[in-house]
């Protein structure tokens, strides 16, 4: 790219963020690199979402169980990955294996003639993915851009997972009625594979342009991480700090918990594929929804507004959505509920809550952010599910009343998110964000 032409683009960037001359390309191949990533796992969402209305909140709560203790094992095996594998090896691994895992479930659909269990497997695997491939990226994107960098860049990049979440669920929509869902699986293997060059690329650019290479790392640490496999959970059960991001995460999944289950039996009577097609059109609006707000507006309301009112800022809606639908519990909410909810956590929750994680340490970042993104997440879930299903079927709470509840909560989450923001900008390095918490 000759110096005009990087020019150009980046007065065409600064229309959506704050960058700098030397950051172009490596934000450009960041914004591509989660592009690829969001539109392969948002082919196979939709297939995933539909296989629910098959089973009984009870069948799905287990299932979430079962993913949750999946996710515990999967995060330790990570933990001891890291210690033993270079950084610059970790992130494609990780991509590389899910790739070759969505290729042996297609070869699995095309043996088996009984795929109940195959289905479940499918489920609770997505589910993990769903995960954990974008907070191995936002790792990778914490070691890769400095603390500025983070504040005024990653919005922007955040951005780029709302366009790959626009081209996912468009191609699921447009291909599950003619080749049905099981070729959707060689697509989105094919697609994490091309993630895996970005990759290689991306690190050259750390050190080529934005000379980032000692951010939060000594040297004498660039090249292994090391440590203890389990360092992660301690790192997480040790920091106040850490554990106010579970917390902020825990409310989350209590809200979309809720909102998941309502849609899930509202769907009961379509077929799989209506089912696919039907998650597949909300991805479409929440994702078309997100897009402008992610490139022009968070990075903007971050900088100038602040992390804690970044962080409340949707805790604060959904309330108010919230006590709408306890004083008009219609279907119609609900759906807007959750354009709302999905949309408000991809553009300003995800990208202003991945800046907490640049004000951590390396092991923190790789080893305690995958606990909390993926463990506590999924722990969540499975703990969300059993209380929906308590509320509904055990105490035969309506959906008014399950929406105050969930007023509660999110009034909770706001709370927490002030919190979060406030002592991260109390937090001048990585070490006063683990030191001062202990």
């Amino acid at each position: 790219m000759s110096s005009a032409d990087q020019t150009i683009l980046q007065r065409a960037l600064a229309l959506a963020c704050d960058i700098h001359p030397r950051e172009v390309r490596a934000t450009l191949a960041s914004f591509s690199l989660v592009l690829v990533l969001m539109g392969s796992y948002y082919i196979l969402r939709p297939v995933r979402d539909a296989m629910a209305s098959d089973w009984t909140d009870a069948e799905v709560s287990w299932l979430w169980t079962f993913t949750f203790l999946f996710s515990a094992v999967a995060v330790s095996l990570y933990g001891a990955a890291v210690t033993r594998i270079r950084v610059q090896r970790l992130v494609p691994s990780v991509y590389g294996f899910f790739a070759t895992s969505f290729i042996l479930f297609y070869l699995g659909t095309q043996t088996l003639s009984d795929r109940v269990l195959l289905d479940k497997s499918f489920y609770v695997w997505i589910s993990l993915f769903s995960l954990f491939h974008i907070s191995v990226f936002w790792s990778f994107m914490a070691d890769t851009f400095s603390k500025p960098q983070a504040t005024r860049l990653f919005g922007f990049i955040g951005a780029g997972a709302s366009i790959g979440a626009i081209g996912g669920p468009a191609i699921a929509a447009f291909l599950v009625g003619d080749l049905g869902t099981d070729p959707l699986l060689l697509i989105a293997s094919g697609l994490v594979a091309l993630t895996l060059p970005l990759v290689v690329w991306i690190q050259h650019l750390k050190d080529s342009d934005l000379q980032n290479r000692n951010v939060a790392a000594a040297a004498s640490d660039f090249d292994f991480i090391g440590g203890n496999p389990l360092a992660g959970f301690a790192e997480f059960l040790s920091s106040r700090y850490l554990l106010g991001i579970g917390l902020f995460i825990f409310f989350y999944t209590s809200i979309g918990s809720f909102v998941y289950f309502e849609l899930k039996n509202l769907l009961a009577d379509y077929d799989r594929e209506t089912r696919s097609q039907i998650w597949a059109s909300m991805d479409l609006v929440v994702n078309s929804l997100t897009i402008l707000v992610a490139a022009f507006a968070t990075g903007r309301i971050a900088k100038h507004l602040g992390l804690p009112f970044t962080l409340a800022s949707i805790p604060v809606l959904i309330g108010a959505g919230l006590l709408v639908l306890a004083a008009a519990p219609m279907v119609s909410v609900v759906v807007a509920l959750q354009i709302i909810r999905r949309a408000g956590n991809y553009a300003v929750s995800r990208p202003a809550r991945e800046m907490l994680f640049t004000a951590v340490d390396r092991e923190v970042r790789f080893k305690a952010k995958p606990v909390i993104d993926i463990v506590i997440y999924r722990g969540g879930d499975m703990l969300n599910a059993w209380a929906f299903t308590a509320l509904t079927q055990g105490l035969g709470l309506g959906l008014a009343a399950v929406a105050l509840v969930g007023a509660g909560i999110a009034a909770c989450w706001a709370a927490t998110g002030i919190y979060l923001g406030r002592r991260f900008n109390n937090l001048n390095d990585a070490t006063v964000a683990l030191e001062d918490d202990r």
